[in-house]
């Protein structure tokens, strides 16, 4: 069955406007650059497509390094502010037996994101889709700016939902969730959410089909770890994929969502059927799992996913 379809004719097909954090992954060798929304940025740009990353940087070495990285890579840097006040953000990575934790700091300069300019920056792009998430609205600076981002136009919005303690509460993910169109989570952060907004049910497929009603969704995607994904659509469809096949080599699984995310909004946009779409970002996904931290440093690391795809 074929993804549902969107007007998007007045709209940049190959464009993806992404609205969130940029931080560094600190690991106890070192760090990597990452953020949920930076990550799919980045893959999103290796596969072909024009993502525009709405974020804010500081004035430091870590600033200057996602810069670089950026252009490295021929990203679009339209969107990146400097912050003079605020450091670039910074998340601690702790690898454990049941796999890795986040100690995230607080008033980073993502928090500061100025909604003027991500009004400008997001009007001029033109999107085919608009990707958020929920850590970059815990202050008020960034929220007005999100805000200002999910009033663009028609384009399908993308809510990439990232519950990171402490930084996440019932009013913040109320709102997101309205503004949303399509949302992705896991299933332990889908079981959050039956407490947290009382959903009726007794199944996770009664659950989404509750939190689909209640918030007028059109898609809704769980991801479930080396068990696979789901995708339940508003007319109560359920699409599955199983597990990939563990990697032979394997390292963590951070950023192993947002790949799978990232080859989910991919195949949105080249309008795969939903069950190729599921394999393919699941695929990624395990792939990933073969390197240190979200994203590999060489590119090559996609060349055969690209042509398997066709995307080369």
């Amino acid at each position: 069955m074929a993804l549902p379809q969107y007007d998007l004719k007045s709209h940049n097909r190959l464009a993806v406007a992404i609205f969130g954090e940029v931080l560094a992954d600190i690991f106890p060798d070192g760090g990597v650059l990452g953020g949920a929304p930076f990550n799919v940025a980045r893959h999103l740009q290796a596969f072909g497509l024009r993502p525009v990353m709405i974020t804010r940087i500081g004035q430091d070495d870590l600033g200057r390094e996602l810069l670089d990285t950026m252009q490295r890579l021929e990203m679009d840097t339209s969107g990146v502010q400097v912050d003079p006040n605020h450091p670039t953000g910074q998340v601690k990575v702790h690898l454990g037996e049941q796999g890795h934790k986040f100690e995230i700091l607080p008033s980073q300069a993502y928090d500061y994101i100025n909604a003027g300019v991500t009004h400008m920056v997001t009007m001029a792009t033109k999107p085919a889709l608009v990707y958020f998430g929920t850590l970059a609205q815990r202050n008020m600076e960034s929220r007005l700016a999100v805000d200002n981002f999910l009033n663009y136009g028609t384009s399908p919005r993308f809510l990439d939902i990232n519950l990171r303690e402490p930084w996440f509460d019932k009013h913040t993910v109320r709102r997101s969730l309205l503004r949303a169109d399509i949302v992705k989570l896991n299933n332990e952060e889908l079981a959050t959410l039956v407490t947290m907004l009382r959903l009726p049910g007794h199944t996770p497929q009664e659950h989404a089909a509750a939190l689909i009603k209640r918030f007028n969704l059109d898609m809704l995607l769980v991801t479930e770890g080396e068990q696979g994904a789901w995708l339940m659509e508003n007319n109560g469809r359920v699409s599955a994929v199983q597990g990939a096949k563990p990697p032979q080599v394997f390292v963590d699984t951070v950023g192993a969502g947002d790949a799978f995310a990232a080859a989910f909004i991919l195949g949105f946009l080249k309008e795969w059927p939903i069950e190729l779409t599921l394999s393919r970002a699941n695929q990624f996904a395990a792939a990933l799992c073969r390197v240190r931290g979200a994203a590999p440093s060489d590119t090559t690391f996609y060349a055969p996913f690209k042509r398997e795809w066709t995307l080369a």
